[in-house]
Protein backbone atom coordinates (compact mmCIF):
# COMPACT_ATOMS: atom_id res chain seq x y z
CA UNK A 1 0.00 0.00 0.00
CA UNK A 2 1.38 3.10 -0.71
CA UNK A 3 2.29 6.10 1.32
CA UNK A 4 1.69 9.78 0.33
CA UNK A 5 4.83 11.47 2.06
CA UNK A 6 2.72 15.03 2.10
CA UNK A 7 -0.24 13.33 4.15
CA UNK A 8 1.68 11.01 6.29
CA UNK A 9 3.61 14.59 7.31
CA UNK A 10 0.41 16.19 7.95
CA UNK A 11 0.07 13.85 10.12
CA UNK A 12 2.96 13.85 11.86
CA UNK A 13 2.77 17.57 12.28
CA UNK A 14 -0.98 17.36 13.93
CA UNK A 15 0.37 14.81 16.58
CA UNK A 16 3.58 16.80 16.96
CA UNK A 17 1.97 20.24 18.06
CA UNK A 18 -0.55 19.03 20.88
CA UNK A 19 3.01 17.23 22.10
CA UNK A 20 4.93 20.45 22.01
CA UNK A 21 2.37 22.17 24.01
CA UNK A 22 2.30 19.71 26.70
CA UNK A 23 6.37 19.93 26.59
CA UNK A 24 5.48 23.91 27.33
CA UNK A 25 3.14 23.69 29.97
CA UNK A 26 5.40 21.41 31.84
CA UNK A 27 8.14 23.85 32.01
CA UNK A 28 5.84 26.45 32.73
CA UNK A 29 4.04 23.87 35.64
CA UNK A 30 7.91 22.99 37.19
CA UNK A 31 8.36 26.50 38.05
CA UNK A 32 5.56 26.93 40.45
CA UNK A 33 4.81 30.38 38.83
CA UNK A 34 5.79 33.83 40.36
CA UNK A 35 3.89 33.27 43.27
CA UNK A 36 5.69 30.26 44.41
CA UNK A 37 8.98 31.34 43.58
CA UNK A 38 8.80 34.83 45.06
CA UNK A 39 6.39 33.31 48.65
CA UNK A 40 9.51 30.68 48.64
CA UNK A 41 12.21 32.99 48.47
CA UNK A 42 10.37 35.70 50.72
CA UNK A 43 10.35 33.15 53.66
CA UNK A 44 13.87 31.84 52.58
CA UNK A 45 15.07 35.22 53.26
CA UNK A 46 12.90 35.62 56.54
CA UNK A 47 14.32 32.31 57.55
CA UNK A 48 17.89 32.96 57.13
CA UNK A 49 18.08 36.19 58.37
CA UNK A 50 15.98 34.86 61.49
CA UNK A 51 18.80 32.39 62.05
CA UNK A 52 21.49 35.02 62.03
CA UNK A 53 19.89 36.80 65.01
CA UNK A 54 21.69 34.50 67.32
CA UNK A 55 18.58 32.97 68.52
CA UNK A 56 18.54 30.48 71.96
CA UNK A 57 18.20 27.28 71.36
CA UNK A 58 14.63 26.68 71.42
CA UNK A 59 13.98 29.93 69.68
CA UNK A 60 15.99 28.50 67.18
CA UNK A 61 13.66 25.35 67.43
CA UNK A 62 10.19 27.48 66.93
CA UNK A 63 11.86 28.94 64.28
CA UNK A 64 12.99 25.98 62.48
CA UNK A 65 9.12 24.30 63.11
CA UNK A 66 7.81 27.46 61.86
CA UNK A 67 9.82 27.40 58.60
CA UNK A 68 9.32 23.78 57.37
CA UNK A 69 5.21 24.39 58.59
CA UNK A 70 4.64 27.11 56.04
CA UNK A 71 7.21 25.74 53.38
CA UNK A 72 5.38 22.79 53.56
CA UNK A 73 2.09 24.93 53.24
CA UNK A 74 3.54 26.82 50.65
CA UNK A 75 4.11 23.65 48.34
CA UNK A 76 1.25 21.95 49.30
CA UNK A 77 -1.06 25.02 47.79
CA UNK A 78 1.30 25.08 44.73
CA UNK A 79 0.66 21.17 43.85
CA UNK A 80 -3.19 21.53 44.50
CA UNK A 81 -3.53 24.39 42.08
CA UNK A 82 -0.57 22.64 39.61
CA UNK A 83 -3.25 21.84 36.54
CA UNK A 84 -0.29 19.27 34.87
CA UNK A 85 0.46 16.30 37.02
CA UNK A 86 2.93 14.02 35.43
CA UNK A 87 3.80 10.17 36.50
CA UNK A 88 6.62 10.00 39.07
CA UNK A 89 8.31 8.36 37.02
CA UNK A 90 8.53 10.70 34.25
CA UNK A 91 10.32 13.32 36.38
CA UNK A 92 14.38 12.57 35.16
CA UNK A 93 17.35 12.24 36.79
CA UNK A 94 17.99 16.13 35.72
CA UNK A 95 14.98 17.15 38.18
CA UNK A 96 16.80 15.68 40.96
CA UNK A 97 20.15 16.84 39.77
CA UNK A 98 18.56 20.80 39.83
CA UNK A 99 17.54 20.40 43.20
CA UNK A 100 20.26 19.07 44.55
CA UNK A 101 23.11 21.27 42.19
CA UNK A 102 20.23 24.20 43.65
CA UNK A 103 20.38 23.11 47.50
CA UNK A 104 24.54 22.89 47.17
CA UNK A 105 25.03 26.44 45.32
CA UNK A 106 22.75 28.28 47.94
CA UNK A 107 24.30 26.12 50.47
CA UNK A 108 27.58 27.16 49.45
CA UNK A 109 26.71 30.73 49.51
CA UNK A 110 25.19 30.74 52.96
CA UNK A 111 28.59 29.61 53.92
CA UNK A 112 31.17 31.60 51.93
CA UNK A 113 28.54 34.85 53.50
CA UNK A 114 28.69 33.55 57.12
CA UNK A 115 32.63 33.31 56.55
CA UNK A 116 33.21 36.93 54.89
CA UNK A 117 30.68 38.05 57.39
CA UNK A 118 32.06 36.84 60.36
CA UNK A 119 33.40 40.10 61.76
CA UNK A 120 30.68 42.26 61.67
CA UNK A 121 27.49 42.00 64.35
CA UNK A 122 25.06 38.90 63.97
CA UNK A 123 22.24 40.90 63.25
CA UNK A 124 24.14 42.39 59.88
CA UNK A 125 25.43 39.41 59.23
CA UNK A 126 22.27 37.59 58.84
CA UNK A 127 21.00 40.00 56.66
CA UNK A 128 23.86 39.95 54.12
CA UNK A 129 23.60 36.26 54.41
CA UNK A 130 20.32 36.03 53.70
CA UNK A 131 20.36 38.57 51.04
CA UNK A 132 23.03 36.45 49.65
CA UNK A 133 21.48 33.50 49.37
CA UNK A 134 17.78 34.45 47.80
CA UNK A 135 19.65 36.68 45.16
CA UNK A 136 21.60 33.36 44.10
CA UNK A 137 18.14 31.24 44.51
CA UNK A 138 16.79 33.57 42.27
CA UNK A 139 18.97 33.86 39.95
CA UNK A 140 19.80 30.17 39.08
CA UNK A 141 16.52 28.68 39.37
CA UNK A 142 15.04 29.74 35.83
CA UNK A 143 17.79 28.15 34.13
CA UNK A 144 18.12 25.40 36.57
CA UNK A 145 14.10 24.81 35.86
CA UNK A 146 14.72 25.35 31.40
CA UNK A 147 17.52 22.78 31.57
CA UNK A 148 15.51 19.91 34.07
CA UNK A 149 11.94 20.46 31.70
CA UNK A 150 14.52 20.77 28.28
CA UNK A 151 15.29 16.84 29.03
CA UNK A 152 11.84 15.66 29.70
CA UNK A 153 10.83 17.53 26.10
CA UNK A 154 13.64 15.61 24.39
CA UNK A 155 12.72 12.67 25.81
CA UNK A 156 10.35 11.92 23.03
CA UNK A 157 11.91 13.28 20.48
CA UNK A 158 14.22 10.58 19.31
CA UNK A 159 11.37 8.08 18.90
CA UNK A 160 9.53 10.51 16.47
CA UNK A 161 12.69 11.30 14.96
CA UNK A 162 13.66 7.76 14.18
CA UNK A 163 9.67 7.21 12.19
CA UNK A 164 10.55 10.26 10.52
CA UNK A 165 13.71 8.85 9.02
CA UNK A 166 11.96 6.08 7.50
Amino acid sequence: MPVDAEQAWKDLQRIRVPQERVYDEFERSVSGGRRMTYGTAALMWVFLAGVGMDLPQWGLGVFVTAYVGLLSLLIVMSSRRSRMQLHHTRCPGRMWAAFGAAGVLVGGTIVLADHLTEPLEPIYAGLIQATAAVAVYLLSLRPANRWAADSVRSSGEPAADEGAGR
